[in-house]
């Protein structure tokens, strides 16, 4: 292995602001959706996940986990994302569709490895209506504002909008 097959210092700062951006936003906003399709306990049963159903007669402590673990989900996500579009350009050209599929890839990643891994042991049964506003709420609120981060704000992205060999008409 070579120097040259580890990033430097300014490749990988190139990288921090949209993770930041794209993991703020995307827990933000599911938070968000949560609290109004849920109510305020929300970060409770998140914490539940990790500790176990006597979360929910917890107190602000394990409010506090709960939300601190759903924004660690989200970073993590962001992450991710923005580590891959290193080896995957089209991750950051294509951010629109790709936005949409990898919320639809946190989706089944939650609900068919974590959730069944936590605590709460859950795999269903599941109802169409939250199926689909689960992928709605992944799709739009996650994945897109962590791709859209990645495009908008790492250097590397295109400063004119016909970048790839397109002539402006």
């Amino acid at each position: 292995m070579t120097l040259a097959s580890f990033p430097s210092p300014t490749q990988r700062s190139t990288l921090l602001f949209p993770t930041v951006a794209g993991g703020a936003t995307a827990g933000t906003l599911d938070l968000i959706s949560a609290f109004l399709t849920y109510g305020r306990e929300v970060p409770k049963v998140i914490a539940q996940g990790l500790i176990g159903r006597q979360a929910l007669q917890g107190g602000a402590t394990t409010w506090v986990l709960g939300v601190v673990l759903h924004f660690f989900i989200a970073f993590t996500a962001a992450i991710i994302y923005c580590l891959a579009s290193r080896k995957l350009e089209f991750l950051r050209d294509h951010f629109l569709v790709c936005g949409l599929f990898y919320g639809v890839a946190i989706f089944l990643v939650m609900n068919l490895v974590v959730l069944p891994l936590s605590a709460l042991h859950f795999t269903g049964p599941y109802r169409l209506y939250g199926l689909l506003q689960g992928l709605g709420v992944h799709m739009f609120f996650i994945g897109l504002p962590i791709s859209l981060s990645l495009r908008l704000l790492s250097e590397e992205s295109p400063t004119e909008p016909f970048r790839q060999g397109r002539r402006s008409l």
